[in-house]
């Protein structure tokens, strides 16, 4: 049966931290492949958005926790038998997946958290053997630095590369279908019907963001400073 126009209702599903989250990383994803490209003085710029992106993340492992209703890793950490009711339309009763990442959405981004950390992490070991190193680079040995880089501009690169158009291919695939993930993502509510749990999007879920936040910069900072 299809739902009419009359039986939908805003509902907030993604909280402003999330959303503050997701456009800071697509902004800082875009500007370390252009850095990372450019080279020379854009590696400074490169490293300091490196940092950033390890802020967010730190950020995004503890909102997974303590963040809004579908922002939590809990609801999108699906098994295999929960994407194989997903791709035949047929969810159980108490499964939404119309509502915050669906099966393959939820992998998707657990791919990208991945994916991410790794690059983060090969980054601050990372020695490019002209005039830019890692703040982690002094602390491993020098096949160590070498390999780190390797992975860091080749094989990693490329995997963040492809999982980015996949999403960018998926978000137009949907849009297609009638599915807009965009607008949610810039104002947090989706057009649902039926009783959903909304998202906690209050001055207190704000707060608690700007601690978990605070958090990650401070561990970007002391890593930073490792590097001299």
């Amino acid at each position: 049966m299809n739902t009419l126009p009359s039986d939908l209702r805003p509902v907030r599903v993604w909280d402003l931290p999330t959303r503050v989250f997701h456009w800071a990383l697509v902004l800082a994803v875009v500007g370390l492949v252009i850095t990372g490209k450019t080279g020379g003085n854009a590696l400074v710029w490169h490293m300091r958005l490196g940092l950033c992106v390890l802020a967010l993340l730190v950020f995004r492992l503890l909102w997974g926790v303590a963040g809004g209703h579908w922002s939590r890793f809990a609801q999108f950490s699906y098994g295999p038998a929960a994407a194989w009711r997903y791709f035949r339309s047929t969810p159980r009763a108490n499964e939404r997946f119309d509502v915050g990442h669906n099966p393959l959405g939820g992998y998707s981004v657990w791919a990208m958290l991945v994916v991410l950390a790794v690059q983060v992490s090969t980054g601050l070991l990372a020695d490019d053997e002209i005039a830019t190193t890692g703040p982690l680079n002094r602390f491993v040995a020098t096949a160590t630095g070498l390999a780190a880089t390797a992975w860091h501009k080749g094989p990693g690169l490329a995997a963040l590369l492809a999982l980015v158009v996949l999403h960018v291919v998926a978000i137009v695939s949907y849009r297609v279908r009638g599915n807009d993930l965009v607008t949610p993502m810039l104002r947090g509510d989706k057009q649902l019907a039926g009783a959903v749990m909304p998202s906690a999007d209050t001055l207190g879920t704000r707060v608690r963001a700007l601690v978990a936040l605070a958090v990650g910069a401070a561990l970007a900072v002391a890593i930073a400073r490792l590097g001299g």
